[in-house]
């Protein structure tokens, strides 16, 4: 039999949404814990989040001083957007000079790998002493409407006021909670590809959007740089098989096609993806005690940078509910403050599906329609400089913000 510990919340998860919700509490001053299923120093797999926006860099500025300022400092700026429709280019804009290293004003972006961004974060934690409990899987949550009771594989209990999942697409506060995604899955195949920068040749820092590259048979091709690294995403055909793509020995095949052969020999991760595109039917559990938040409420294709950008608002609102909620003078209140949180951040995670199922509707190859449609606005561009802003513009989305937030981010 395990140790039965208290504490006010409980974050699960300890991926970069989890350790803002373990920061945004200790900086309130709120008794917390985040228990992370595996253990410290696992290794992190994946083609995952690399760019950062300056709403987030604001927000992670707000809950732990210092922090915003040295994400931006250690991440990069790509000056120039460029992209082409079969070859030609249809539309580039440069930025001119860009500083990251300004003591007084946030860059509106920066890019820098998952691993970084989770380092700092980490950083930032031990330093405020964020309590950790690594390689304890929660296995079973008891929740009621006097609290939650949480025992891990380990056989330890802990008892909480409230918990906030943070604990991924596989969520196990999800599935506790009875909570679950609703939306579709897509149709199209993406191959993700990261690999290292040259540091003594690197190319020049530009973000380039191919629709249907003419050396890849027509399928779009986009290259994105971060700091010291290039991903590269090519989305298949409806015919074609993923593992005809994605080993390395394949990826090693295409992609001197479509920049410098020397980049086969620098690979570092492979990922074959159909995006979900899903959003929890409720950001809390019918006892107003758990709060989802990042890739356990929902699921986006990453075009845009709308996933670990919409986590991170949901960890620093959710830690908002909690705060008003533990202060509530009455169980209707307590409820309120939490109901509320909850709506805000399921608003935002429709908007942002949405968001990014338009920008998948724009790159899919299978619509008679939006194919003319770029068609069109790739013969016009010399004419209409416009339609080359709505190509460039099409990969991301809507760029408005949410309705009915009380909050910015």
């Amino acid at each position: 039999m395990g140790e039965t510990k208290k504490t006010d919340v409980v974050v699960v998860g300890a991926g970069p949404v989890g350790l803002v919700a373990g920061l945004a509490l200790k900086e309130k001053g709120i008794s917390s814990v985040v228990i992370e299923a595996e253990p410290y120093g696992r290794p992190r797999a994946g083609s995952r989040a690399i760019y950062l926006h300056n709403a987030t860099l604001k927000l992670l500025e707000e809950t732990s001083r210092g922090l915003g300022f040295t994400l931006a400092r250690n991440g990069i700026i790509w000056p120039v957007k460029r992209t082409l429709y079969k070859g030609k280019q249809v539309y580039v804009r440069n930025y001119g000079v860009t500083d990251n290293k300004d003591p007084h004003h946030l860059p509106h972006f920066t890019s820098l790998h998952q691993h970084e961004i989770e380092k700092y974060l980490y950083e930032a934690c031990v330093h405020a002493g964020v309590e950790f409990v690594w390689g304890e899987p929660v296995q079973t949550m008891d929740i009621s409407k006097s609290g939650v009771r949480l025992v891990t594989a380990n056989g330890n209990v802990w008892e909480a006021e409230y918990v906030i999942g943070c604990d991924g697409a596989r969520s196990v506060v999800r599935e506790q909670a009875g909570l679950r995604f609703e939306g579709p899955r897509t149709a199209d195949t993406f191959i993700v590809v990261d690999v290292k920068e040259d540091p003594d040749n690197p190319l020049p820092l530009e973000r380039t959007f191919h629709y249907q590259h003419p050396a890849m048979g027509g399928r779009n091709v986009m290259f994105v740089p971060f700091k010291d690294g290039w991903r590269i995403d090519l989305q298949l055909l409806s015919s074609d098989k993923p593992e005809d793509y994605m080993s390395v020995e394949n990826v090693k095949k295409w992609l001197p096609k479509v920049m410098d052969p020397k980049y086969a020999d620098s690979i570092t991760w492979v990922s074959s993806y159909r995006f979900h595109q899903v959003v929890v039917n409720a950001f809390t559990d019918e006892h107003h005690r758990v709060l989802l938040a990042g890739e356990a409420a929902h699921l986006f294709a990453p075009f845009g940078a709308r996933g670990l950008n919409s986590g991170v608002p949901d960890a620093v609102i959710a830690v908002r509910g909690i705060e008003k909620a533990l202060s509530a003078p009455s169980e209707e209140e307590r409820k309120a403050a939490i109901a509320a949180s909850a709506k805000e951040r399921r608003i935002a995670a429709l908007w942002n599906r949405d968001g990014s199922s338009t920008a998948l509707h724009h790159l899919q190859g299978d619509s008679r329609e939006m194919n003319m449609k770029r068609e069109i606005a790739a013969s016009l561009v010399s004419v209409v400089p416009s339609m080359g802003r709505w190509l460039d513009e099409g990969p991301y989305g809507p760029k408005f913000g949410p309705p009915e937030l009380t909050t910015k981010y």
